[in-house]
C-alpha cells in the first residue's frame, strides 16, 4: 500500500513505475493522477468513489450528498481517466440514507460497502468477465474541497437546510454562529415543530427577524429565513459540548441577540 504526499513527484512516478503493477487500485485518496500511471497497469487504475456518480464527482461527496438531503448515495467503483471522477464505471452499490446520518457515521458505513464492492468485483474484472460503461454528464454534479467559512450557519437559508449542514460538515468545517458570547459551535440541530412556513405578511416578521437567537422552549433557537432551527447540541469556544437548554440557562442575554456576520478567523 502506496500513499505518497505528491503523487506527480518523479520519486513518487518512480517508485510506482519499479512495481510494474498489473492493477493500480486507489480510495480515499484525493490527487489527480497523471497519465503516465493510468497508463502504467495493463489491468488499468481502479478508483472507489463515494457516491452514486456522476453525482458529487469531486472532493467532498459524502459531506455534498447529506446537505442536498439526497435520499440514497453509495460507492462507485471506476476505471480512472483523467477527468476528474469522470471514468467508465464497473460497479455501483446503492446506499439509502434515513435523513440522519453525519459525515462520519455515513464515511464509516461507505467505506465498509466499497470493501465488499470491491471483493466481488475484482475477480470478474480481471478476469474480463466485467465490462466499464461509460458515464455521461447527466445528472452530474461537483463537490469541492471545503473551507472554513463554509461552516458559518447562514440564517438566510432554510432550517431544513442548515439542520443538513451540521451534520454534512462534521467533523471539518464544522458548523457555528459568532454571537455575542463568542463563537457557538452546532453539533446537533432540528427544525422547530412550533415553527410553521410562513406567507404574505407574515413572512416579512421572519425577515425581520432573520438571525435572530430566540427561546424555543426551555432551548436556543435560530430565526432562519423560513422558521426556526433549534440548537439542540452546542459547544462553546474553549467550552465543552452541551444541551441548547443548557447553554442557553447560564446566558440569558443572549436570547433576543443577532447572530453577527464578518469575516471567519
Amino acid at each position: 500500500v502506496l500513499a505518497p504526499e505528491r503523487l506527480r513527484a518523479p520519486e513518487a512516478i518512480d517508485q510506482l513505475q519499479a512495481f510494474r503493477p498489473d492493477l493500480i487500485i486507489l480510495a480515499d485518496y484525493g490527487q489527480i493522477v497523471p497519465r503516465s500511471l493510468l497508463e502504467l497497469p495493463p489491468q488499468g487504475a481502479l478508483n472507489l468513489h463515494p457516491s452514486l456518480l456522476p453525482r458529487h464527482r469531486g472532493a467532498t461527496p459524502i459531506p455534498a450528498a447529506i446537505l442536498a438531503g439526497d435520499r440514497s448515495t453509495g460507492v462507485s467503483l471506476m476505471r480512472m481517466d483523467e477527468g476528474l471522477d469522470t471514468g467508465p464505471l464497473i460497479a455501483v452499490r446503492e446506499v439509502p440514507l434515513n435523513g440522519d446520518e453525519t459525515t462520519p457515521v455515513l464515511e464509516a458505513a461507505l467505506a465498509r460497502v466499497a470493501a465488499k464492492l470491491l471483493a466481488r468485483s475484482l475477480s470478474p474484472w480481471l478476469a474480463g468477465r466485467l465490462g466499464a460503461t461509460r458515464q455521461t454528464d447527466e445528472g452530474a454534479s461537483l463537490s469541492r474541497p471545503l473551507r472554513r467559512q463554509d461552516g458559518r450557519l447562514d440564517p438566510s437559508r432554510s432550517a431544513a437546510s442548515s439542520e443538513r449542514q451540521i451534520r454534512a460538515y462534521q467533523p471539518w468545517p464544522g458548523s457555528f454562529l459568532e454571537t455575542d458570547e463568542g463563537r457557538l459551535v452546532a453539533w446537533q440541530g432540528r427544525v422547530w415543530d412550533g415553527a410553521e412556513q410562513t406567507t404574505g405578511s407574515e413572512s416579512r416578521v421572519v425577515d425581520a427577524a432573520r438571525g435572530l437567537l430566540v427561546a424555543v422552549g426551555e432551548g436556543l433557537g435560530l430565526v432562519t429565513t423560513d422558521g426556526i432551527l433549534e440548537l439542540v447540541e452546542v459547544q462553546p469556544a474553549g467550552g465543552r459540548r452541551m444541551r441548547g437548554s443548557e447553554y442557553a440557562r447560564g446566558r440569558p442575554g443572549l436570547i433576543g441577540s443577532r447572530v453577527r456576520e464578518g469575516t471567519v478567523g
